[in-house]
């Protein structure tokens, strides 16, 4: 009992979606706070975007039937504070079901909402299950002890789409992207892959470097590596026209005569950094495989539409540097002799960034459905490592591809670390048992 009572004083609005949802109360005999009959028919599409939470209700109240909306709070005043008497959107709810009952409330045209209480009717074992699941104490997440027990059906389709939710969230940039450059897809490409060249730290510059010039320029320069090169350290603003060297100085003086004939300026580029950063990752090694990837494959994006494979993938991306930098990082400091080919972890962190979420933006602008294509890509790709895969694994999560890593990332980030079990199959699946 004292259980019961700590979720009712811990009631969670979740926790009260989660219950109208799959229908954990005694749905028989229901009445509203002012007497009248509750039958419910169809209690609605669970609603995870703006709006009232279920869509496409079907209820008789007093014999009258209704089809509209459902909204659901803690307590009836929450209604006045989400702003929802003002709001339109919540003119169709036909049903406000609380947990507590304090205040009559109204919609937007003034008229009054009928109330179900839901303490009234749950099922309160239920609510015990959900205060131990919850209150258990525990290292990495709620359900680090059962977590290992849930049938492999049930995850394997939760991580595929976990996968798809991550998968949606990258292509924000390529979507806005897709307008700027009215759809070209080659332009799209190469900026997403200057960002994924310039990483954590000089992802935005990178950015910036890409979207100083019309990408039309770097069409007519990219068949010599040189001029490609002189372009890309010149918008970065990585040449000095006092060089040193001589291959510096031949960069310099190409720059100066493209920024001339295309009428170039570095207005909006952002600053280089080359601090914490390890010499293969400096920005100089970074443009110039940048530079030697699009001298050797013009009509890059297509080819990447056209591979099927991560092998053919890892293929298509496998360049290096021009010799100069086989024995430099910057334009001043020597190193031993190394070719600066991309690795294979480097090339398979692009396709799980930025190879697959444009990949299936395309697919999208093309009217198709590339969902197997990219779930197989990410199944071929080698699961990723770090610290929260490394405690999934613990808890006996199996991690054995790149969609494993990435969907439970997406599950760490977006539902285990925000409490949010009641979203969560797994959270579902395990609280129902």
């Amino acid at each position: 009992m004292q259980g019961f009572f700590f979720v009712l004083a811990g009631m969670k609005e979740d926790l009260l979606q989660y219950i109208w949802r799959f229908k954990k109360f005694t749905y028989s005999n229901l009445e509203t706070t002012d007497g009248r009959s509750v039958l419910i028919h169809v209690f609605g599409d669970y609603n995870t975007f703006e709006g009232p939470d279920f869509m496409n209700a079907q209820i008789t109240i007093d014999g009258v039937r209704w089809a509209g909306t459902v909204e659901i709070h803690v307590k009836s005043s929450d209604w006045f504070a989400h702003r929802h008497e003002k709001d339109v959107n919540y003119n169709n709810v036909i049903l406000h079901v609380v947990w507590e009952h304090n205040l009559d409330v109204f919609n937007s045209c003034g008229q009054q909402l009928p109330v179900l209480v839901m303490k009234n009717y749950v099922d309160h074992d239920l609510l015990e299950r959900y205060r131990l699941f919850m209150s258990a104490g525990y290292k990495f997440i709620n359900c680090e002890k059962s977590i290992a027990t849930v049938d492999r059906f049930v995850m394997d389709n939760w991580l595929e789409r976990l996968f798809v939710e991550r998968l949606q969230k990258k292509t924000m940039l390529v979507r806005a992207l897709q307008a700027k450059t009215k759809n070209n897809w080659e332009a799209i490409l190469f900026i997403v892959l200057m960002k994924s060249f310039g990483g954590n730290i000089n992802g935005k510059a990178f950015v910036s470097i890409a979207s100083s010039f019309d990408y039309d320029v770097l069409q007519k320069l990219q068949h010599d590596v040189t001029l490609t090169e002189a372009l890309l350290f010149g918008q970065a603003g990585l040449l000095n026209k006092n060089a040193v060297t001589r291959y510096e100085r031949e960069l310099y003086e190409a720059y100066q005569f493209i920024k001339s004939k295309y009428r170039l300026n570095r207005h909006g580029v952002e600053n280089l950094s080359f601090f914490k950063l390890r010499p293969s990752n400096f920005p100089t090694i970074r443009l110039a495989q940048v530079a030697n990837l699009y001298a050797m494959q013009p009509q890059l994006f297509q080819k990447m539409v056209n591979c099927q494979t991560v092998a053919q993938l890892q293929q298509l991306f496998s360049g290096a540097t021009s010799a100069f930098w086989s024995g430099h990082y910057t334009f001043t400091s020597e190193s031993k002799i190394v070719k600066r080919k991309l690795s294979t972890s480097f090339i398979d962190l692009l396709i799980t960034n930025t190879i697959i979420p444009l990949k299936f933006c395309y697919s999208v602008y093309k009217g198709g459905n590339a969902a197997e294509e990219l779930l197989s890509l990410a199944i071929q790709l080698p699961a990723e490592k770090n610290n929260i895969l490394d405690n999934y694994a613990k808890i006996g999560v199996e991690i054995s591809n790149g969609l494993h890593s990435q969907a439970l990332l997406q599950l760490f980030h977006h539902y285990c670390k925000l409490n949010q079990c009641l979203r969560c199959a797994l959270g579902v699946k395990l609280i129902k048992e």
